[in-house]
């Protein structure tokens, strides 16, 4: 009996064994069963017994499988939820942020490869009785001018591009400005400025587009960031303006003694705007500054910022350029008084060079700043005969917060004073002009938002030797504000 017992044991462990280990074609497992069943070998209760035993397992198997499917699946959903979580991430790095500073509002993407800075200003200014500087006799003498006006409506857009150090700038004037006699077209806004800037290295960086060329200190220096409500006398006559070129910059040996800045570049002379050149001359130009201190003097005027330890610059700069133009202005190429409209001469006519030092100091609530130059214009023209002009003209400036020495003047509070001076031709007389000029300065913003006050006293040389100069007051309120 015993035996009997171990040969179904034996049997049964054949039969579940066999659909793992034999094709159904070799072995078939019920058949087998109902053999032993009839030969008696297993009763019909161990029959049942066997198959229940049988069905047990082929479920539990089958249960086993469907386990495996979810694990490949969730394996599938897991790979699927990190490739969309690295995408998430992706698109976070890409994101753009959105933030305003002190040069207005920024769209930023979070990877720091691109940024945009975007500033409206505005300059809002009362003048009386002049609203510019006269220049002859024929102005000092003319009626008195009570003149509300938006001196200048400005855009501005700013930041880098795929790199930090890919720069660009651009700038739009909207003033709309235009003498009764001209039509409504005269008052269409301007590209002023437009460059772009390569400084990954602070010793050779390079530059081009248009801008105001980097050749005296005055000019460059923001009309927004300016100490006195417009910029002296002198600097019709000298600058050079916005030009069209490229110029090679950096600053070497920062924080030492040899601390420096250079300037140098090629343009086509032809003023802002100018699609072209009148002919295969260029202009070029170079300025080298010293920082006296070991420290980097801002193109800014006022010390807003209260420096607390001094700094300073010593600069010279030097030109020359062959074409129409005898002057340049925000307005493009123009020309002196006695000589011909750039539209109205040969191509290449004038031979225009020019030099200038100057000097620049900010400490403690105190800013100074100086410039002395001289031009040579020779008309090329032969029923000139060659004629040579030599002019030379300068200015300098103070301002001072005061509350640095005396406590109860307001802190915004700036008081200020410059004197500049043209003379149009060395070798003539009479012709002189001399600007007298104090200011005050109220800051709400620094120069983001201020309000400025100041006087003048223009005077003219007589033409008649002995007499009396020519002479106006001119007084002017402008608020300046920055969005």
């Amino acid at each position: 009996m015993c035996s009997q017992r171990w040969i179904v044991g034996i049997m049964a462990l054949l039969i579940m064994l066999a659909p793992m280990t034999f094709p159904a074609s070799a072995m078939d497992g019920d058949l087998l069963l109902e053999i032993l069943l009839e030969k008696g070998i297993l009763t019909k209760e161990e029959l049942i017994q066997i198959k229940a035993e049988e069905k047990k397992r082929e479920a539990a198997k089958a249960a086993a499988q469907t386990r495996k499917k979810p694990e490949i699946e969730v394996g599938v959903k897991k790979e699927k939820q990190a490739v969309v979580k690295a995408s998430e991430s992706s698109k976070k790095k890409s994101g753009v942020q959105v933030g305003y500073g002190k040069k207005g509002f920024t769209l930023a993407t979070t990877d720091g490869l691109f940024k945009t800075k975007i500033q409206w200003r505005t300059q809002a200014r009362y003048s009386f009785p002049e609203r510019s500087d006269p220049r002859n006799k024929s102005a000092f003498e003319d009626n008195e001018e009570s003149t509300f006006e938006l001196r200048r409506i400005r855009l501005k857009v700013g930041g880098h591009g795929y790199r930090p150090w890919l720069k660009y700038y651009l700038e739009v004037d909207w003033q709309p400005g235009r003498d009764f006699d001209d039509d409504s077209e005269a008052a269409s806004a301007r590209m002023i400025d437009w460059r772009i800037m390569l400084e990954k290295y602070p010793w050779a960086k390079l530059r081009v587009g248009q801008w105001k060329i980097n050749y005296n200190r005055e000019r460059v220096d923001s009309s927004g960031k300016q100490t006195m409500v417009e910029r002296s006398i002198m600097n019709r006559v000298f600058t050079i303006d916005r030009q069209i070129g490229m110029m090679l910059y950096g600053r070497v040996n920062p924080g030492t003694l040899l601390d420096a800045n250079y300037y140098l570049g090629i343009f086509s002379g032809g003023g802002r705007g100018m699609a072209k050149n009148d002919d295969d001359n260029m202009m070029y130009m170079g300025r080298l500054q010293w920082n006296v201190f070991g420290r980097e003097l801002k193109w800014r005027q006022s010390d807003v910022k209260f420096h607390k330890k001094p700094t300073a610059s010593i600069s010279f700069g030097a030109y020359t350029n062959k074409g129409k133009c005898t002057r340049w202005s925000s307005g493009g190429c123009g020309n002196l008084s006695g000589f011909d409209k750039p539209a109205d001469v040969k191509d290449g006519r004038y031979q225009v060079s020019g030099m200038q030092v100057g000097s620049a100091m900010k400490y403690r609530g105190f800013a100074w700043q100086h410039e002395t130059h001289w031009k040579r214009v020779k008309d090329t023209e032969a029923v000139a005969g060659g004629r040579v002009t030599k002019l030379f003209g300068g200015y300098f400036q103070a301002g001072y917060f005061p509350h640095s020495l005396i406590p109860f003047v307001p802190k915004p509070l700036e008081v200020a004073f410059r004197y500049s001076h043209v003379d149009p031709n060395t070798d003539a007389g009479g012709d002189m002009r001399q600007e007298f000029t104090t200011g005050l300065n109220w800051f709400f913003a620094g120069h983001r938002n201020k309000l400025t006050l100041d006087a003048s006293h223009l005077t003219l040389e007589n033409e008649t030797p002995g007499l009396k100069a020519y002479a106006e007051q001119r007084v002017r309120l402008q608020w300046d504000v920055s969005f």
